[in-house]
Order: structure tokens, then sequence, then C-alpha cells
């Protein structure tokens, strides 16, 4: 049974390594713009009740290299948003296999991409604040001092902590989903695929070659 260590214990576990990672992590929402640090005091009441904490997660993969990763924790935005506005569409377990069984048949060539940071692709469409705390917000200080130093604040206990505003969707925010497939199904479009069957498969004819793109998660 694994044991679950805080973010603290982890980085004493990991030391060095953990800093890097978490780092890396960071870093990749700052490149992407994906946040714009607000001041406490600029913002109201009901913004900062409704920010949502940042969770990190440190863990050692087989090779003994240290994967952070970071998420949003979306559960208190249930109260505030239908399940069928954040909804994305998704793939049947039926169409799946019956494609795979066209591309066997028909041996098609298959490819099987991933989108790294697929979700930051994304622009955030709604008002959503988030809390950065303790180690994260120390380290996206360092990434650059001169837009985030000012609008850290400290609480009773003397933990630095950093309020932003989204930009950029991101994971466990529970309309990331939706918005990442509205910019991927516009994309596909605009790149002449049209929908088939069901709204998460695309469908593209060129001469005599036909493209099937699956969105699957």
């Amino acid at each position: 049974m694994m044991t679950q260590l805080n973010i603290k214990d982890r980085l004493k576990a990991f030391g060095n390594k953990g800093d890097k990672a978490i780092l890396k992590e960071i870093k990749q929402l700052h490149t992407q713009q994906a946040l714009m640090p607000r001041s406490r005091n600029d913002m109201a009441y009901k913004e900062r009740k409704k920010a949502l904490r940042y969770l990190m997660f440190l863990n050692e993969k087989q090779d003994g290299t240290i994967k952070a990763r970071g998420c949003a924790d979306g559960r208190p935005h249930r109260i505030y948003t239908s399940k069928e506005d954040t909804s994305s569409p998704t793939i049947s377990i039926e169409a799946m296999m019956l494609l795979c069984a066209i591309d066997a048949k028909e041996n098609r060539y298959v490819v099987v991409s991933d989108i790294p940071g697929a979700f930051l692709h994304a622009d955030m469409e709604d008002n959503v604040h988030m809390l950065l705390e303790g180690t994260v917000a120390e380290m996206i200080v360092k990434l650059d001092p001169l837009i985030y130093r000012k609008h850290i604040w400290y609480n009773k206990h003397s933990k630095p902590m950093l309020y932003v505003q989204l930009k950029k969707a991101l994971y466990r925010t529970l309309q990331a989903a939706l918005l990442f497939w509205k910019l991927l199904s516009e994309t596909l479009q605009e790149w002449g695929f049209v929908p088939i069957r069901q709204m998460c498969i695309k469908q593209k004819h060129r001469r005599k070659a036909i493209y099937d793109y699956m969105a699957c998660r």
C-alpha cells in the first residue's frame, strides 16, 4: 500500500529532483500565459471565497525520474455549475470498437497521438480564480519576480499565498474538457474534417484516402 505524503514530505523525500519537477510543471503554466496574478485587495469577497486550490502531486517513476503534476481542485465549482453545461462528448465503446474493426478489415494506417498540455491550448471562458500556496507560490515568483512578487501575501501562519485568474483551461476545472473539445473540434473542421456518427468522430476525404479522427480521453 502506497503512503500518501503531502507536498512538504514529498520534497523532503525527493530533494532537489522534486524542486526541479515542480518548477517544470508550473513553468508550463507561465509559458502558456495560463495565469494572471491578482491582488488580494482588489478581489471581491465572493471571488476569494470561490477561488479553487491548486494541487500538486509528486511521484517517482520506475526509471527514478520525478514527475510533478498540478491541477485545480474543481470540486467546489460543482455547487455553481451543472453537469450539462460542462460535459464534453466522449466516444462510445461501441463506436470505438467498430472503427477499430474497420481499420483492421481495410488495413488502414493507424496513428495514436498525444497533445502535451492539451487543456492549456484552450482559453478559459468563465471568470475562474485559483489560489497558489506555500512552495508553489514561492516557485512561481522565481519564474518572473516582476509579475508575481507584488501580489504575494501571507496568511496567519506566514505561508505565502497568491491569487491568480485562469486565462487558459486547466486540468480538473469542470469546464476544461469541454473547452478543449470545442477548440479541437473547430480546428479539425477548419482542416476539412466533418463530424460523422458521433460528434467526437471526424472524417476527411482527400483524393482516394479517407482520414478518421477519433478523440478519446
